[in-house]
C-alpha cells in the first residue's frame, strides 16, 4: 500500500446522509483511497425512513465503502436530532480520537417538491416548505455544531458542504420555489462562513455541488438505470451532460488527498471544475461540465452538449 494508491489511508472521515445517490459514491470513493468512512442515515435494513427505499441501506453503504478498499462504518443516525448527533460523534472519538474530512450531503426533501416549482410562496404547503428547510438546513448546523470540534482537534481538516448549484448560479437564478432556494443557497454560506472560523487552525471548508446528477430520482423519472441512461436524450438531448454520482465523489476524495486544498477556502466548487483542476473524469471517461453547458446555453441555445463533454 502507497500514498499514491490510498492517499487517505489513516484518515477518518463523516458521510452524513450516505443512503444513496451522491452520498454514498462520496462515502464508497473516500473508502476507495484507504479512508475510514462513517457512513450515516435513516434508512436501515431494519427501518426505511420517509423517502428511503429498503434497497438503499446506509448498511449497504458501508458494506461497499470496505468492499472498495476502506473500512465502512454505518451508524443511523436523524442529523435533526442534536442528541443522535453527538452520539455519533462521540463514538468517531471514543474509536479514533481524530476526524480528518466532514462531508455534510444531508438532503432528502426530493419528495417535498412534487409540483411546487413555479408555485407562488403562499401556494405552497407551508408544512412541507418549513421542512425543507429542516432537512437541508438545520441538518447541516446541527451536524457541523456537533462535529467540528472534533473535526478542529487536529490542523488541517475538511469541511465539505454538499448542495445544488454553484454559488455564480444560484446568485443570478430564482431555483423556481423559495423555501427549496434558501436550502440549497445555505449550504454555500455554510462553507464561506466555517472556512472563516477554520482558517485559524489550518482547517478548509468549501461547498460543492454536482452538475445535472444521475440520481435514483432522477433516473426513474425518465425511466431509465444507469446502464441505458442516454436512453432518456431522445426525449431530452441536454440530458446527454448529465453525470454520474461517481463524477462528484472523485471531485470529493481529490479534494480529500490535496495538501494544497486550503487555496479553495470558502469557494464554492462544482464537479466538472474539479475534474478539469485534478485530471478526472467520469465512469465512461467523459468530462461533463453541467453548470457551464447551463450558463452558456442561456446566452446562446445552439450550445452544443458535445462540447460540454
Amino acid at each position: 500500500m502507497t500514498t499514491e494508491t490510498k492517499p487517505l489511508h489513516g484518515r477518518i472521515c463523516l458521510v452524513a446522509g450516505a443512503t444513496r445517490g451522491a452520498g454514498r459514491a462520496i462515502a464508497v470513493r473516500l473508502g476507495a483511497a484507504g479512508a475510514t468512512v462513517y457512513a450515516t442515515g435513516r434508512t436501515t435494513r431494519a427501518k426505511v425512513s420517509e423517502v428511503g427505499r429498503a434497497t438503499e441501506t446506509i448498511e449497504e453503504t458501508a458494506e461497499l465503502v470496505t468492499a472498495a478498499g476502506g473500512e465502512g462504518v454505518a451508524v443511523p443516525t436523524d442529523h435533526l436530532d442534536p442528541d443522535r448527533v453527538r452520539a455519533l460523534v462521540d463514538r468517531i472519538d471514543r474509536d479514533h480520537g481524530r476526524l480528518d474530512v466532514l462531508v455534510n450531503d444531508v438532503w432528502g426533501g426530493e419528495h417535498l417538491l412534487v409540483d411546487t416549482f413555479g408555485k407562488r410562496t403562499w401556494d405552497i404547503d407551508l408544512t412541507a416548505g418549513l421542512r425543507m428547510l429542516e432537512l437541508g438546513v438545520r441538518t447541516h448546523l446541527v451536524t457541523a455544531h456537533t462535529a467540528l470540534p472534533l473535526l478542529n482537534r487536529h490542523p488541517g481538516g475538511l469541511v465539505v458542504e454538499v448542495t445544488d448549484g454553484t454559488a455564480a448560479y444560484n446568485a443570478a437564478h430564482y431555483r423556481e420555489n423559495l423555501f427549496y432556494d434558501l436550502a440549497k443557497n445555505a449550504p454555500i454560506r455554510i462553507a464561506f462562513g466555517l472556512a472563516e472560523e477554520l482558517a485559524d487552525s489550518g482547517g478548509t471548508a468549501v461547498c460543492v455541488s454536482p452538475g445535472w446528477l444521475r440520481s435514483e430520482q432522477m433516473l426513474a423519472h425518465f425511466g431509465v438505470t444507469e446502464e441505458n441512461w442516454r436512453d432518456a436524450t431522445a426525449q431530452l438531448p441536454d440530458f446527454g451532460v448529465s453525470e454520474s454520482p461517481a463524477y462528484v465523489a472523485r471531485g470529493i476524495a481529490a479534494l480529500a488527498a490535496d495538501p494544497d486544498r486550503a487555496r479553495w477556502n470558502g469557494r464554492s466548487l462544482d464537479s466538472g471544475l474539479l475534474a478539469r483542476e485534478y485530471g478526472f473524469t467520469d465512469e465512461d471517461g467523459s468530462r461533463p461540465d453541467s453548470w457551464g453547458f447551463i450558463l452558456a446555453k442561456e446566452t446562446d441555445p445552439a450550445t452544443r452538449v458535445e462540447d460540454y463533454r
